[in-house]
């Protein structure tokens, strides 16, 4: 069995020890989640304290609702669906906040010259400031799965969009992301 199942058979067996009654099995629902929801969070706020906030609100509303989850196996993709919404409802209430600071970010940044000129270091930023230039829909399929490494299954259901939505995305968002990058090469 490879760790991801291991881990997902360990989480059911929490979440069904936690429904039938063991108070404590959440209490290792989140030491084995929070650090993982925490950085999710991040990701769309780049902001540590909020991002911690949003897991706060978020175990809430996993705590209430954990009884009524149907399939304990699918218990890290329902938690990360929850952190994902709230996440951006928190962008939604923060768009103009989020412009501002996007503004900020563009006008401040430090240009890379070419790929093969720069370091593993430098090649990163040039990549993460490229993706940042993307859609946020474009930004999320990107993020889950390339760095979170969700299926595009376990991504439909995340961001509760069809499997050919979130392939389209996916191809788009990579499409862009090149186009973006070739053109900063070109500017500089």
């Amino acid at each position: 069995m490879d760790t991801k199942k291991a881990h997902k058979v360990f989480d059911s067996l929490l979440v069904l020890q936690y429904q039938s009654g063991n108070k404590k099995a959440v209490t290792l629902l989140v030491k084995r989640w929070h650090v993982k929801l925490c950085k999710h969070a991040y990701w769309y706020t780049n902001d540590k304290e909020v991002a911690k906030d949003i897991v706060q609100d978020s175990w809430n509303k996993i705590i209430r609702k954990i009884n009524d989850l149907k399939d304990p196996n699918s218990f890290g993709n329902w938690a990360l669906t929850i952190v994902t919404r709230n996440a951006i409802d928190w962008q939604r209430r923060h768009k103009k906040e989020l412009g501002d600071l996007n503004s900020y970010y563009n006008e401040n940044k430090v240009r890379i010259v070419g790929q093969g000129n720069g370091n593993k270091e430098q090649i990163l930023r040039l990549l993460d400031r490229s993706i940042k230039e993307l859609s946020v829909n474009h930004q999320i399929v990107l993020n889950l799965f390339y760095l979170e490494e969700y299926s595009i299954k376990e991504i439909s259901e995340i961001i509760n969009v069809s499997l050919g939505t979130v392939k389209s995305r996916l191809f788009t968002a990579r499409e862009n992301l090149k186009s973006i990058i070739k053109n900063r090469n070109y500017e500089e």
